[in-house]
Formats: C-alpha cells, sequence, structure tokens
C-alpha cells in the first residue's frame, strides 16, 4: 500500500512540473473564448513601495522604517566586511534583488519588462567576486528570480528514488570567492535533476501591505471562511488555514501559508536564500543532501553564529529615535520594513489599452460572478496594532482569504508545509497584481490570462469556478482581465 501511495505522488508530481516546464507567456487554448487578453503590466504611478501615511504620528516609526528599508538593500558579504554571513550557499545577496518589482519590497524583477532595473539579478551574482558557479539554465536574463527544489532525492545510481525530499537547494556555493578562504562546495546537480523532471521553482512573493496581513486576527480568518458556505460548497471549495505547528495559531505567509508572522519569515529567508544565520535560524544550513552525509564541510564554516544579532556595540547617535533603530538584529528590520510598508494602490490609469472605468467595474463585477471572490476575499478587516495606527482597524483590500486550497495536478509540486499539502497553495493576494510581471508560484508565465486558466486541473477546488470564467463573454473575460490590471 505504501509502495501504492508513493508511485501515485510521483506521478502527480511529475504532471505537475511538466505543467511548471512550459515557455514563460505561452498561452493555453482550451479557453472557448479566444478574443480576451491580458493587457499586460500597468505602466504610470507605481502606487506601491512607500511607508504607511500615518507612519510621521508614531515616535520612532519613521526611523525603524528607513532603517530596516536600507538594510533591505545591503549587499551580504562573506566574511571581513560590514555585512558578514554570505552563504556556504545562497540564491543571492541582499533581499531587495529579489523583492525588486515595481519597487522595493515587492517581487520579481524583468528586464524585459524595466529595462532600466537590469536583467535578472540571480545572473550577475553567480560570479561575483571570484565565485565559481555556473549559471543555471532555468535562471535567465530575462526570466524571473527563482529558488530551487528537488521533489524527491535521487539515488546512489543517479535514478529518481521515491523518498520525498521537498528542500530547497540553493543556486549558488561561495567556492572560488575572495572572501571565502578555502571553502570548496559544489552546485547541485540541476541538469540530472532536470533531466528526470525532479526540479519545482518558486519566485518571491510581494511583500506591500504585509502589516496589515499580520494583524488579521485568527478569528477574523475563520468568520470568512465560513462565510459563503453554501455557495462555496456548491462550487468544491473547501479550503483551509495553515496552522502553525507550535502554538496552533494561523499562519499566513509564503506560498503555502507556511510561516506564522513577518519575524519568522523575515529569518527564514535570510538563511535559507542568504545563507546567513540569526536569531531565529542559529546554524549554518546544509542542502538536504549534505544533511545525509555528515553536513557542511569544516572549511565553509566561517563565521561564529548567529552572523545576524542584536547590535550591542552600535555608538549612540544625536537622534535617539536614529539610535535605536540601529539596535535589532537585521531580521527584526526587516520584518519592520515589511510591516509598516503601505498596501499597493489600485489605479484605472496606465493600463495598456486604455480600457474605461466603466469596464473595470464590470470586470469587478464579472470576477464575483465567476466566483472567484470565495477564495480571493476582497477585504479583510484588521485587528487593533500596538505597532502604528496605520495597522488599526483597517479594511485590508488583499483579495484573499489566506487559507490553502486543492490546486490539482497541474499547480502541484509535490511539497508539504505544515498543512499544506503536495497540490495545496495559500490564496495569492491580488492587490498590486496589475504591476506584477510573472505569476502563479514558479513565475511559469507572464500572462493573466494563462495563470487564471491553470488553475484548473484534476483535483483543483477552482475546476467550477474557471468553468464559469470561460463561460463568460469574451467582454466580460475582457473587463475581468481589466479589472485585475486595475489593482
Amino acid at each position: 500500500m505504501a509502495k501504492s501511495r508513493k508511485s501515485v505522488l510521483i506521478a502527480v508530481v511529475l504532471v505537475g512540473l511538466s505543467t511548471g516546464a512550459a515557455v514563460l507567456g505561452q498561452r493555453r487554448q482550451d479557453s472557448p473564448n479566444s478574443g480576451a487578453r491580458d493587457p499586460g503590466v500597468r505602466t504610470g504611478a507605481i502606487g506601491a513601495g512607500q511607508p504607511l501615511a500615518s507612519l510621521s504620528e508614531t515616535t520612532g516609526a519613521p526611523e525603524f522604517f528607513n532603517d530596516g528599508f536600507a538594510r533591505f538593500q545591503e549587499i551580504e558579504t562573506v566574511q571581513g566586511g560590514p555585512n558578514t554571513g554570505l552563504g556556504p550557499r545562497f540564491n543571492s545577496n541582499q533581499c531587495s534583488s529579489c523583492h525588486a518589482q515595481p519597487a522595493i519590497g515587492g517581487t520579481s524583477p524583468s528586464a524585459a519588462v524595466y529595462p532600466n532595473i537590469g536583467p535578472n539579478p540571480q545572473t550577475l551574482v553567480y560570479s561575483l567576486d571570484g565565485a565559481q558557479n555556473t549559471l543555471p539554465s532555468f535562471i535567465t536574463a530575462d526570466g524571473p528570480v527563482r529558488e530551487a527544489r528537488f521533489s524527491f532525492f535521487l539515488n546512489p545510481n543517479g535514478s529518481l528514488s521515491s523518498n520525498p525530499d521537498g528542500g530547497v537547494h540553493d543556486l549558488f556555493t561561495i567556492q572560488g570567492r575572495s572572501d571565502a578562504g578555502s571553502c570548496k562546495l559544489a552546485q547541485p546537480d540541476f541538469d540530472r535533476n532536470l533531466q528526470l523532471g525532479n526540479v519545482i521553482f518558486r519566485i518571491p512573493t510581494p511583500l506591500f501591505g504585509t502589516g496589515l496581513i499580520e494583524n488579521i486576527s485568527d478569528e477574523t480568518i475563520l468568520a470568512n471562511m465560513n462565510a459563503n458556505s453554501a455557495a462555496k460548497q456548491a462550487l468544491g471549495i473547501f479550503g483551509h488555514p495553515n496552522h502553525n505547528g507550535n502554538d496552533g495559531t494561523i499562519a499566513r505567509f509564503g506560498w503555502k501559508a507556511q510561516n506564522k508572522s513577518l519575524e519568522l519569515f523575515a529569518g527564514e529567508a535570510y538563511n535559507v536564500e542568504m545563507g546567513v544565520t540569526n536569531e531565529l535560524f542559529t546554524n549554518e544550513r546544509p542542502s538536504p543532501d549534505e544533511e545525509l552525509h555528515g553536513g557542511l564541510p569544516a572549511s565553509c564554516l566561517l563565521n561564529p553564529t548567529p552572523e545576524d544579532s542584536t547590535n550591542f556595540t552600535v555608538s549612540a547617535l544625536p537622534d535617539p529615535e536614529a539610535y535605536l533603530a540601529q539596535v535589532p538584529s537585521d531580521i527584526v528590520q526587516f520584518a519592520m520594513f515589511m510591516r509598516l510598508l503601505a498596501p499597493p494602490t489600485p489605479s484605472v490609469t496606465g493600463i495598456p489599452g486604455n480600457p474605461s472605468p466603466q469596464s473595470i467595474a464590470n470586470g469587478r463585477q464579472s470576477f464575483i460572478t465567476a466566483g472567484c471572490n470565495l477564495c480571493h476575499t476582497p477585504t479583510l478587516q484588521t485587528a487593533t496594532s500596538s505597532f502604528t495606527a496605520g495597522l488599526n482597524d483597517q479594511s485590508a483590500a488583499l483579495f484573499s482569504d489566506l487559507l490553502v486550497h486543492h490546486m490539482g495536478t497541474r499547480l502541484a509540486d509535490g511539497v508539504s508545509q505544515g498543512t499544506a499539502g503536495p497540490d495545496e497553495f495559500r490564496s495569492a493576494p491580488l492587490w498590486g497584481i496589475g504591476q506584477r510581471i510573472f505569476f502563479l508560484h514558479d513565475g511559469r508565465t507572464t500572462d493573466l490570462r494563462d495563470a487564471i486558466e491553470e488553475h484548473a486541473s484534476p483535483g483543483s477546488e477552482a475546476n467550477a469556478v474557471i468553468q464559469n470564467y470561460n463561460n463568460l463573454t469574451w467582454q466580460q473575460q475582457q473587463d475581468l482581465l481589466n479589472f485585475l490590471r486595475s489593482l
């Protein structure tokens, strides 16, 4: 029986992976209406990347935000510099290289859409300071920033085993860097795993408005989950929270809502994406393969840990708030920056094709008519915050229920995190989607219509909703796409 379940899991994952390997921008042709088109990335005013408007009303908050904003863009080195701790394995060397579109705190950039921001940062960092890495084939100048996971471990003979992996295999190592000493560490064998269909991807999630999301109470999430139950059941929608494994409360950050808080989100990313140990993740992180063989070599353990910690020795400054803002560790300040980032501002201008406000209003209604709103809840109310009045009792227009849902074989990645299973994902917040370039957890498409259609596959809770979408007239579909690009 166990062998049968493993075989089924491998089959499900490989079906999902074959879809994830699709060429960016490729259009599916299974919708009966072919006239509607994604208008494309909204131009004009960015409307994102600014602090909460009320920040100046809270003593010290602007200084903490500005300090966090500066740290978010600092470049990490291995040892001997002002920001040490990079590696031994890493995906990039600064937070903002992953979170840059359309402003600092966003998601994956692309030079194909915004030439002024340059190519995918991962195409620059892999050989920086003498590093001896080979750029993986799935990292391209115009493609998304990605992290890679392997679905299963390989057997000693290089064949695919039935033992689930699911962990992040960082793209690069510090070997050869001028600040890495004698560390010798090979990159994962991405070519072999790609041949076996064993690589899955994640792209960065946008961070705008995440302080509001953090401040939505569990009770509000549960009440929304139980609302409109008849309509949800009729459409086969049965989402559930991903509960924190320690205290049982509802987690809400990450593609599978696997992280409970912004500080935990920041600490994990610092450790996994850049290799920087910190007060939440205190040990250097071996790859899943190295974990099976005794961990990292001693020559690659170069710094005392944690490499990021509370700054006890910061010199006093004339401005007390500016001084105090430098005392917390990086992960605390990363979290503070994210917490105080304002949500993105919707706009009806700058949408290619210049749709009318009436088209956008009609599209919002079609969004509801199709049932999209039953998972992508337009607004949730925040609780009272001790940080700043800007987080208090706000109507957060996030367009998410913060629950995880079965998304079927087409989107399945085979990874379980907490109580989120191999084909389950959090309803991605849609605010700011008008200026996003890459869609879905792996960045497989740049076309919003494709992203909608990818929701439909065997086992997906979205099948009936996508059928409703496909049954709309082409004009109603176009209005819906225009509405999404206005967010």
